[in-house]
């Protein structure tokens, strides 16, 4: 495999989303990533895309996302022949990427304190629920409870203060937690540049949900003052608020503050009411916000009149930042992300997948290839570590790999 990552060998023994994610982004660069599951049902997010509530498909598109251009290797880590075959692939390994709770890791063999003397140049890369120290360090938590429930993120995202707060998406917290992980590894291994040698990273997606949320953590610790999120008819500034149009779709607009009052009076004539722009109760910023449920009632009207796109050419083209509120039917069809490579095709099958959201002049990524099936790939990675087959077959026949 070519690429910027070319070389770098690569063990993702971990689960689900946040911290195998991040082995995928290495793997998008050219890295060979070798993903040890335990025999039997393998890493719980392959069955992820049948459980209830979960869009109905006949493809897994979890495991697609998460698990594309990884090698598949089923090991037994409870069994100790399962433990030596891992001990001989960490001693030739650049980086090891698991989730395990610390007491795990610990009762395997696998914490960083038990693998890196073994190895100088390996980059231990640690993921947790809620960190490593303190009394929730062996706690288990997803980004629905670590990442958006506990950060203060689920609390203030409501509509309003009379409204129940939501439950996140699948992934909402984990994917973009997957490229703080991704970033430590990156670094970590510039310092290896450096110096020659590895070491200990990690993340949380605890610290990742207060990041997430930092702006108003932020305020919290200077002391500021909160108050409920008022209705969006009352919102403060009518030009920072969402409206719904005449074919039912809503419109989300962002004008700054600083370039209010530049663009009302053109923006007043853009949605048919010039008379606006003389008003005294909008004359300015404060004004607007000092009347905003008259000015958003009026809006509203404005809005109804036309389609979203309509509403969102006219208003782009007097530079007033604007977008429709994308439903999930739109996005894979949205042109501008097809002109940007958010999306590649599979390198089998012409399936299209969500690509790592960022690129590096003159590298390409890696083609895209499907998510292996459970240790499909046992065998020539055990070859390439130096076991014969008969002793394929001997370790197979004791139940540690299969």
């Amino acid at each position: 495999m070519s690429g910027l990552f070319s070389g770098l060998k690569v063990l993702d023994v971990a689960s689900f989303i946040a911290a195998p994610a991040a082995a995928t982004v290495l793997a998008d660069f050219g890295a060979d990533v070798i993903k040890i599951e335990p025999p039997g049902a393998g890493d719980p997010w392959r069955s992820a895309y049948v459980q209830p509530g979960m869009p109905e498909s006949d493809r897994n598109y979890c495991w697609t996302v998460d698990s594309r251009n990884k090698r598949s290797l089923a090991l037994d880590l409870k069994n100790p022949e399962g433990r030596r075959i891992l001990g001989r692939l960490v001693a030739g390994a650049d980086i090891f990427i698991t989730n395990y709770p610390l007491q795990v890791r610990r009762r395997l063999g696998i914490a960083a304190e038990q693998l890196l003397p073994g190895n100088e140049r390996l980059i231990y890369a640690s993921f947790t629920a809620y960190g490593e120290e303190g009394l929730e360090a062996d706690k288990p938590g997803f980004d629905t409870t670590a990442w958006w429930a506990r950060s203060g993120l689920m609390d203030q995202l409501r509509v309003d203060g009379a409204t129940p707060p939501a439950k996140s998406l699948p992934g909402m917290g984990d994917h973009p937690t997957a490229m703080t992980l991704f970033a430590a590894i990156v670094t970590a291994l510039y310092r290896r540049e450096k110096t020659g040698k590895g070491g200990h990273v990690g993340s949380s997606l605890l610290a990742n949900g207060v990041w997430s949320n930092a702006v108003y953590v932020q305020a919290a610790l200077a002391g500021a003052r909160f108050t409920p999120r008022p209705p969006r008819s009352a919102l403060q500034s009518p030009l920072n608020n969402h409206y719904c149009c005449g074919d039912g779709r809503w419109l989300m607009l962002t004008v700054s503050l600083a370039q209010q009052d530049k663009v009302w009076p053109e923006f007043c004539v853009t949605i048919g009411h010039p008379e606006l722009a003389a008003d005294p109760r909008f004359v300015d910023g404060e004004a607007r916000g000092a009347h905003a449920p008259a000015l958003v009632a009026i809006l509203d009207r404005a809005f109804a009149r036309e389609d979203g796109a309509v509403w969102q050419g006219l208003l782009q083209r007097i530079g007033v930042a604007c977008a429709r509120v994308a439903e999930i039917r739109d996005v894979p069809d949205d042109p501008q992300m097809q002109a940007n490579g958010v999306f590649a095709p599979m390198a089998e099958g012409g399936e299209r997948v969500v690509m790592s959201p960022f690129w590096i002049e003159d590298e390409d990524k890696a083609e895209p290839r499907p998510a292996p099936a459970l240790g499909q790939h046992t065998d020539p990675i055990l070859r390439e570590a130096g076991f014969a087959q008969s002793e394929i077959e001997t370790l197979r026949a004791k139940g540690a790999v299969a």
